[in-house]
């Protein structure tokens, strides 16, 4: 079975643009994916990148344009300068880690719904991540236990912790970021993710 490594931020808007457009694409080549939510601006940090408070004006004006193009092919809605951005991304990540950590061990629950519920509760329904009551329901409505809010804290940030230095072994410096594990192609984007569909069916054929 292929397995895609899925690095990203449960703050960036790009991600949210993905939807769950790699999950489609995962269960149409029966590939798996593994979802390694990270600090995004410390991969910046580490890799070259520069946080988006320290851009250039223009960059930011440029970005914005994009984010609202994006959002209208797309047809999600998104607020470009969402109420409650940037947030602490940590607890939301320790829920998503939680939750992979108990699916692993044979625990219901749709990854994908989970990841894009956090992301939209951003960019679409002015949502603060950081609360517990925002990621309880984020697992509820996913069908994970909302208890993981609580009690995946420790596996939670651990693995957190890892997820960034994993990501610089493997050349990771954006979100979202996808890996072929069994090649090392890599694919950063949600505009990308056309081509990781097309890899996959290579890989297959």
């Amino acid at each position: 079975m292929a397995r895609i490594d899925y690095f990203f931020s449960t703050l960036s808007p790009w991600t949210y643009l993905a939807g769950t457009r790699a999950e489609e694409i995962a269960a149409r080549h029966g590939a798996e994916i593994r979802y390694h939510p990270l600090d995004l601006m410390a991969l910046f940090d580490r890799t070259g990148g520069t946080r988006p408070a320290e851009r250039h004006p223009n960059r930011m004006v440029y970005r914005g344009q994009e984010l609202a193009r994006w959002s209208r092919l797309l047809g999600m809605a998104i607020n470009v300068a969402p109420r409650h951005w940037p947030t602490n991304p940590a607890p939301s990540s320790y829920a998503i880690i939680a939750a992979q950590a108990a699916r692993d061990k044979g625990a219901t629950g749709d990854l994908g719904g989970l990841c894009h519920a956090i992301l939209r509760a951003t960019w679409a329904e002015e949502k603060d991540i950081a609360e517990d009551d925002v990621i309880r329901a984020a697992l509820e409505a996913n069908g994970f236990d909302g208890g993981l809010v609580s009690s995946g804290l420790f596996i939670g940030a651990e693995t957190y912790a890892r997820n960034l230095d994993l990501a610089v072994e493997r050349g990771v410096f954006g979100s979202p970021f996808y890996i072929l594990a069994e090649t090392d192609e890599r694919f950063w984007g949600q505009d990308r993710l056309a081509l990781l569909d097309a890899a996959l069916a290579g890989a297959a054929a």
